[in-house]
């Protein structure tokens, strides 16, 4: 049964702290777009809508790991502006309908580069701006959910040109058919087909201008293309005019990845050619839903950071059908949906903290993910591992949809069906590919059957937990206890002597030479993107199992205590750039480090924990372009943050319970999704009392080192005591 949640927004904070809301300003003002955008950030600056179709930003054109998102903040030049961008991804594609606007230009096949300066470049949520020094254009974005809209203001007068750059590509993309023909005498319309990270990728584009303008030069396959209409592996369109001092020039793209009619239908998803009302619609949409969660502090950076990091959570996954509801299946035919279609899903990442955190803060959008989810499974017959415009990349490991399928069914989260998502689940874990074959006939993955075998047997292990929970809600006893058990394979990978999971062969010997701080960054290595010390610790459904692997609960501190102490230097001579963020062996820059903090309090610990916790979320993260200490990752770099300084993180992310941390706030209004509101107060709040000393939930005394999603939606207030 599908129901619609309406989510009430929360209510003004009252209290000590840097009071915004009570001085009227808005929780938007305090996102800068800029922070990840430089360093191995691979954010984007330009506008977008939370969860939108179009993700509207410059590109340098430069090539690299930097640039995966097309823009990197130690750049200098400005190639275009292009119409999709992935938020902090590690591998670059996207970057379609490249459109750039340049004044004394000629029309050709080349790129038309502008060098810029950040202090004529700015950005907040659904806008970006910045000066195209060498032409003296000032170009202003903003989008809606399917459409582009572009301002170019030409400083000076002269000749001007508009030129759409369908063969621009990126990284690992490539374009494999372009088109564009004339629809009318305003608008054109055409497609971008390419191939990389998504080897079969159709967009589909409408452009219209709020004047008039000469019929544009043509180049097909680097040649001058006939009039009106040409196709091949690149083109080119140039519009040329004369522009008058200060003269404002307006453009909508609209954007499909079902078909051209999506795209033109697009254009009239905001009637009209008022600039500034369209920006002033996307700030508004955006601060509704950044006004979901509202948080008091005497620190003026942390507003700026969270609100940041609540910001970079909403911009994937994103809208994949389009305005009419259609969009390019899993086999590359075209599909259809009443309902909302998503792409985007970094599983391996967000099913840690971020998806956790959408159920919170996004509650209805949730089902809309997870049937995405089951409409990839019915056309390609698996849940998703990593898919990119409805393709399958098998990036990375696991099969990490069901953590976070099965957090929304424990959660009894409704909108989707339990019994097709249960089978779906089921259907991957039983798959033939990705090594679960032999992780079923040994218990484990043999390194001599697949690289990354022990992380995939940890990850695995955890996925096949949480089937057996759904089993148990659903009443499949006889499947709970084959996952329970398969969810202890871990077990068979832990070696007593050394301390740490390593690899074995499929005669059950180990793999030599042994060597904790190595890392192999390609397919043949034992873990992926990571050491031993990085993914030893990746039993968040166990813990007490696991420390009695190793002596006990205090043999796992004080392994964990060796985790951030230890050298941070790592051996090999192809170690993992993901590596980052090091303290000690502890990657904070990478996900599989994510929940080890927060292990010290399930063991007893939890001044471990907040030390820990306090010393990320200061050294981490700061508010500036290199703020990130790794890749965004599509949210889940960030979710970590916004987690962490309420002072709750999902250490299990499908347990629904949260641990407690070492809050950041002082004061904090979350919006639930049953229309309550829980606020959180934190009392002796600062850089030395970092540690929760006791907390209650509407005066009840909570006894465990974590508070219960269900306790969460019951709303009122929970005091945390902060102490030494």
């Amino acid at each position: 049964m599908k129901i619609k949640v309406r989510v009430i927004l929360a209510l003004v904070l009252a209290g000590h702290g840097s009071m915004h809301e009570a001085s009227g300003q808005k929780v938007s003002q305090h996102v800068d777009p800029f922070i990840g955008t430089g360093g191995h950030g691979h954010t984007y600056p330009g506008a977008t809508l939370p969860f939108g179709l179009v993700q509207l930003s410059p590109d340098n054109g430069t090539q690299g790991w930097d640039w995966c998102s097309g823009y990197n903040y130690a750049d200098s030049n400005i190639v275009g502006f292009s119409h999709t961008h992935l938020s902090g991804t590690g591998i670059g594609d996207l970057a379609d309908i490249s459109v750039m606007p340049s004044l004394n230009k000629k029309p050709d096949t080349l790129p038309t580069p502008s060098s810029f300066l950040h202090s004529q470049e700015t950005a907040r949520p659904g806008y970006y701006q910045v000066l195209l020094k060498d032409f003296n254009i000032n170009v202003e974005l903003t989008t809606g959910k399917f459409y582009g809209f572009h301002r170019y203001t030409f400083k000076q007068a002269g000749p001007a040109m508009v030129k759409l750059n369908l063969g621009f590509a990126i990284n690992w993309d490539k374009p494999t058919e372009c088109s564009y023909w004339m629809v009318n005498d305003s608008t054109m319309a055409g497609w971008r087909f390419s191939t990389g990270w998504a080897k079969n990728q159709k967009v589909f584009y409408a452009i219209r201008f709020n004047k008039r303008l000469p019929k544009p030069t043509a180049f097909v396959n680097n040649m001058v293309g006939n009039l009106p209409k040409g196709t091949g592996q690149t083109a080119m369109v140039c519009w040329n005019f004369d522009a008058k001092a200060n003269e404002q020039l307006l453009m909508k793209v609209g954007i499909s990845f079902g078909d051209v009619q999506g795209a033109i239908d697009a254009l009239s998803e905001y009637e009209g050619w008022n600039f500034n009302a369209a920006v002033q619609q996307a700030a508004d949409v955006w601060e509704q839903e950044l006004g979901k969660i509202k948080i008091a502090t005497k620190d003026a950076t942390v507003l700026k950071t969270f609100y940041t990091a609540l910001y970079h959570t909403y911009q994937a996954p994103a809208r994949y059908s389009d305005i009419r509801g259609n969009y390019t299946g899993a086999k590359g035919a075209l599909a259809h949906s009443d309902a909302p279609v998503f792409s985007v899903h970094s599983l391996w990442d967000t099913f840690r903290a971020a998806n956790p955190l959408l159920t919170l803060t996004q509650p209805a959008l949730v089902p809309h993910l997870i049937n995405s989810y089951l409409q990839f499974y019915q056309q390609y017959g698996l849940l998703p591992v990593w898919d990119l415009m409805f393709n399958e990349t098998n990036t990375m490991t696991g099969y990490h949809a069901v953590p976070i399928v099965a957090d929304a069914i424990l959660k009894n989260l409704p909108g989707f069906d339990y019994s097709t998502a249960y089978n779906a689940m089921k259907a991957s874990a039983m798959q033939t590919v990705r090594a679960t074959d032999a992780y079923r006939q040994f218990g484990y993955v043999p390194q001599d059957k697949h690289g990354w075998s022990v992380t995939m047997t940890l990850e695995y292990a955890y996925d096949d937990w949480c089937i057996a929970q759904v089993a148990k809600k659903l009443g499949f006893a006889e499947d709970a206890a084959i996952f329970e058990a398969r969810a202890a394979g871990y077990k068979l990978l832990f070696d007593k002597q050394s301390g740490f999971f390593r690899a074995k062969n499929s005669d059950g010997k180990w793999v030599e030479p042994f060597d904790p701080y190595y890392s192999e960054h390609g397919f043949e290595g034992m873990y992926i993107e990571g050491t031993a010390w990085q993914h030893t610790f990746f039993v968040p459904h166990a813990v007490d199992a696991y420390a009695n692997l190793l002596g006990g609960k205090a043999a796992l501190i004080r392994k964990l205590d060796t985790l951030f102490t230890t050298t941070s230097r790592m051996n090999g001579e192809n170690v993992s750039n993901d590596i980052s963020g090091l303290i000690g062996q502890y990657a904070h820059g990478n996900e599989p480090s994510h929940h080890i903090a927060y292990l010290y309090a399930a063991l007893g610990a939890p001044q471990k924990t907040a030390q820990r916790v306090r010393q990320i979320l200061t050294t981490m993260y700061s508010a500036k372009p290199d703020g990130l200490s790794g890749n965004e990752d599509c949210g889940q770099m960030s979710a970590w943050y916004v987690w962490s300084a309420l002072g709750l993180y999902p250490m299990n992310p499908s347990s629904g319970e949260y641990v407690f941390g070492s809050p950041l706030i002082n004061q904090a209004s979350i919006a639930l999704p049953n229309g309550k509101t829980l606020r959180i107060e934190v009392k002796n709040n600062n850089g030395k009392n970092i540690t929760v000393r006791k907390a209650t939930l509407n005066g009840k005394p909570i006894t465990q080192h974590f508070i219960t999603h269900r306790q969460l939606l019951q709303g009122g207030t929970l005091l945390l005591q902060m102490a030494p």
